[in-house]
């Protein structure tokens, strides 16, 4: 009866077996339901389970479907038949906009070379100005990025505001007399404080610009500013200095809205010392250096008058907006006034010292520093434009000089280039007319009051070796300068870096009594006596003492980074190749 029941075409699969449990009724429905009954196997087949096909295989007897290649899978990631693909228009984005790759915490690495890059440590106690200028040296393919943990939060500030705050601070730096090598590291400095690493600053005599770019595919920002006025302020220049060391220091946090406050009061401090307090200090400057040639009481009353006369007169030109080489020509104009008058007096003084005091307060010292400092380190654009700033200076102090020297020749004053020869050794009251001297020069640089001391005893020491090597050993007056000047910018790079603050108020007012005061006015009283070959010859002296000065203070700052440690790579273990590739500024040796 089971048989007739389920007695039904054996097909191999489940529809013959589940009809038949269907017809037989209520009773034979469970033997039928779900499968058929399995077709018997051969007993010379294989076991099932030796050839086990895949769960994800066509079943057999199922056809794929048309068009379907089985020899040739798609990938996964292929558009599905039958799905259009819609492409959105691409956009023109702004330059000013954040690059795609930026991240304020991490930038992206996108100039590394193929070959790799050594893992660079910087020393931390190194000043930020020798740090950025090892990583400027370096070209920005083969600049490493070293570790920099940054206090902002994941967006990060825009990229155009960090670099107008970078070119606001490099503009204060350079119109305050700065080298343009220390003004692009704290440019780079401040750029790479807020998370753009591979910046490119540029620096000439009065443009700065700045070129930041992500990364090979990303469009470069570059901006620029201009630099049109120039003032000298060490104060304001001392407070940019700090600004820019906290602002890269890993222990300070500086964001970008309290440095654009900080640099807004910086703008608008007032001057340490009013106009009055310049003037005294450009006489009383005066009546020392007249000291120092060998003037007497006489000769520094007359000094100071004369010069503090030149400085009224100069501002009375600036007023009405003269340039400044008719302003340098009538500065030199009442000194050289005065030492004519006593020349055709009856009173027995050194008339050339009060010429030569007259000189020493209107030489800029401070130009022909930056501008040779400018040269020494590759800086030829800028270094031209500041010594033919200088050189047009000079012609102002000539011009203003020998008119008035023509004048007193032609009315039959004893100016005699021969005094030259007559020197006056005076320690003892040289040394203190040295140190006044500088510290005079210190009030019209306007620095900081607590720096004036400092370069006060920092120019009596320049002083006490030039006389001891010019004086007492007979050395040539150029390498005497050279060597003293080398002292000074040797001591003022060592308190400059102990107090993170720019070198220059430690430097330029020292080398106040070195300046080729006396040589300068002996040249221009042999032109005036037409004797061109004396006055061209001391001219000549007059120029390699103010390149001796310049050379010495920069040849002593380099020597003061002897003492200071080098980059060192991972490890601790100090890098030769990283220490010549930092080493290259210009040329390729």
């Amino acid at each position: 009866m089971a048989e007739e029941s389920g007695a039904a075409p054996d097909t191999g699969d489940g529809t013959g077996a589940g009809d038949g449990g269907n017809r037989g009724g209520g009773t034979g429905g469970g033997t039928g339901s779900g499968s058929g009954t399995p077709k018997s196997r051969p007993a010379d087949a294989p076991p099932a389970d030796e050839h086990p096909s895949s769960e994800f295989a066509v079943p057999d007897g199922v056809a794929p479907p048309e068009g379907a290649e089985e020899e040739h899978p798609t990938s996964e990631f292929s558009m599905p038949t039958g799905v259009t693909e819609r492409t959105a228009p691409e956009q023109e984005g702004s330059a000013f906009a954040t690059p795609a790759t930026y991240r304020a915490r991490r930038s992206p690495t996108a100039f590394t070379p193929a070959e790799g890059l050594p893992k660079v440590v910087l020393t931390k106690d190194a000043p930020w100005q020798d740090r950025m200028r090892t990583m400027l040296r370096m070209p920005v393919g083969e600049r490493p990025v070293p570790e920099v943990v940054l206090r902002h939060d994941e967006t990060g500030p825009a990229v155009p505001r960090v670099l107008d705050l970078t070119l606001r601070i490099g503009e204060l730096l350079l119109a305050g007399g700065e080298g343009a090598e220390d003004v692009e590291a704290a440019m780079f400095a401040i750029s790479r404080s807020y998370g753009l690493d591979r910046c490119e600053p540029t620096v000439t005599f009065t443009l700065l610009s700045i070129t930041y770019q992500p990364s090979l595919v990303d469009d470069p920002v570059t901006a620029n500013r201009t630099v049109r006025r120039r003032g000298t302020d060490y104060t304001r220049l001392a407070a940019v200095f700090k600004l820019v060391h906290e602002i890269s220091s890993p222990d300070t946090e500086v964001t970008l809205e309290e440095a654009y406050r900080r640099l807004a009061e910086i703008r608008r401090n007032r001057h340490p010392f009013p106009g009055w307090a310049l003037t005294v200090a450009g006489g009383l400057l005066a009546g020392a250096a007249s000291v120092l040639v060998g003037g007497g009481p006489l000769v520094f009353a007359a000094a100071a008058i004369s010069a503090m006369l030149g400085d009224r007169l100069a501002w009375l030109c600036a007023g009405r907006g003269l340039p400044e080489f008719y302003q340098f020509v009538v500065a030199a104009m009442p000194p050289a006034a005065m030492g004519v008058a006593l020349s055709l007096s009856s009173l027995d003084v050194r008339a050339s010292a009060v010429i030569t005091g007259g000189l020493f307060a209107l030489i800029p010292g401070r130009a022909l520093v930056a501008g040779v400092q400018d040269g020494l380190t590759g800086f030829y654009i800028t270094a031209a434009a500041r010594l033919l700033e200088v050189g047009y200076l000079i012609v102002g102090i000539v011009t203003g000089v020998l008119s008035v020297l023509y004048l007193g020749i032609a009315l039959g004053a004893e100016l005699t280039p021969e005094t030259a020869l007559q020197t006056v050794e005076r320690p003892e009251v040289q040394l203190p007319a040295a140190m006044a001297l500088s510290f005079c020069f210190a009030v019209l640089l306007q620095q900081d009051r607590s720096t004036v001391l400092l370069v006060t005893l920092n120019g009596g020491v320049g002083w006490s070796v030039y006389g001891a090597l010019a004086l007492t050993a007979d050395v040539p007056p150029v390498a005497a300068t050279a060597v003293a000047a080398g002292l000074v910018g040797l001591f003022g790079q060592m308190l400059s870096r102990s107090q993170h603050a720019s070198a220059l108020p430690y430097i330029t007012a020292a080398i106040g009594p070195l300046l080729p005061g006396s040589a300068t006015y002996f040249a221009l009283l042999a032109m005036a006596r037409g004797d061109l070959n004396t006055g061209l010859a001391s001219l000549s002296k007059a120029a390699a003492l103010a390149l001796a000065i310049a050379i010495g203070v920069n040849l002593g700052s380099e020597i003061s980074r002897l003492f200071l440690r080098v980059p060192a790579v991972a490890g601790g273990l100090p890098g030769p190749s990283l220490r010549r590739r930092a080493a290259k500024r210009t040329r390729g040796f």
